[in-house]
């Protein structure tokens, strides 16, 4: 069979994979003959015969499976599961290049393997599984991580900007949690990948920016710096817990990052000297709580 070539618009192009797949599937084309690329992709990969392009996507099929002359009709979509369309919703924000061929080579066994639905240990599915659930686990840190700080823009408005390095394609998919969390504040992320904007009533979207994009530190962090240097409890220091909650990777974005070296260091010290030290006397008696029945 012939080796068609699937061109997306973006490395997030959820919509051209659905309108790609919906034509492929029509045309009875399966998955070890497609080739999924976005445009930003080399023409060709490293194996690839870079002597000519490949094939395009097949035309739409007529009634009796030959090319249409009339007007063309609409690619129906095939039946699958409503979790399957969710799971891809993820997968398409995972950075692995090969992610739209497994989502293809899922959905053309879904239509041709009824069983598939009904093996959780499929490998595909699993992989599938995992790639989601590492795209969640990026979408968790982010809202967790983000930082902003005010810069003062053109017009003097005040923006708020942070700067976030996630793993995935996540930025666009994020951005609805700060509308949410912060919907009166002006803000920007920047990320690598895209940038997302909130100007108070409407999202846009960017290109890729760099670190140094973002603002320098400013007066505010500092205070955000010595409240979470008051807060740390060294009773309660969990390093393992810390390396798995807070992993390296998304360190070198966090300004407390700084200070972990020196918390974790000093922990055992304090520890020792909060048991050793003498009961505090409360500055005011708290009258304990009353029944009604006793009151009465």
């Amino acid at each position: 069979m012939t080796l068609h070539t699937a061109t997306l618009a973006h490395a997030t192009d959820w919509d051209g994979f659905r309108h790609a797949a919906r034509a492929l599937l029509q045309a009875g084309v399966p998955p070890q003959h497609v080739q999924w690329f976005t445009e930003q992709d080399a023409a060709c990969d490293l194996f690839g015969d870079c002597a000519g392009p490949a094939p395009e996507l097949p035309p739409a099929a007529g009634r009796c499976g030959t090319r249409s002359h009339a007007q063309p009709q609409p690619v129906v979509g095939p039946r699958v599961p409503e979790g399957f369309v969710r799971l891809c919703q993820h997968l398409v924000l995972h950075r692995d290049p090969a992610r739209f061929a497994l989502m293809y080579r899922l959905l053309w066994r879904l239509l041709h393997e009824p069983a598939l639905r009904h093996d959780p240990l499929d490998a595909d599915r699993l992989q599938a599984r995992h790639m989601a659930r590492a795209v969640a686990r990026d979408l968790h840190k982010m809202h967790a991580f983000v930082r902003f700080r005010p810069v003062v823009d053109g017009q003097g408005q005040t923006v708020h900007v942070a700067w976030f390095e996630p793993r995935h394609y996540i930025a666009e998919a994020a951005a609805p949690f700060f509308v949410r969390r912060f919907t009166h504040m002006h803000w920007a992320l920047l990320t690598p990948d895209a940038s997302v904007r909130w100007d108070g009533c409407q999202l846009h979207r960017g290109p890729g920016a760099q670190r140094a994009d973002a603002p320098p530190p400013d007066a505010g962090e500092a205070l955000w710096l010595t409240y979470y240097r008051h807060i740390f409890n060294p009773a309660r220091l969990n390093t393992a817990a810390m390396h798995k909650e807070m992993p390296r990777h998304y360190r070198r974005n966090l300004p407390e990052a700084a200070l972990i070296g020196e918390l974790v260091q000093g922990a055992h010290e304090r520890s020792a000297r909060m048991v050793e030290a003498e009961p505090t006397t409360p500055r005011r008696r708290i009258a304990p709580l009353v029944p009604p029945r006793a009151q009465d």
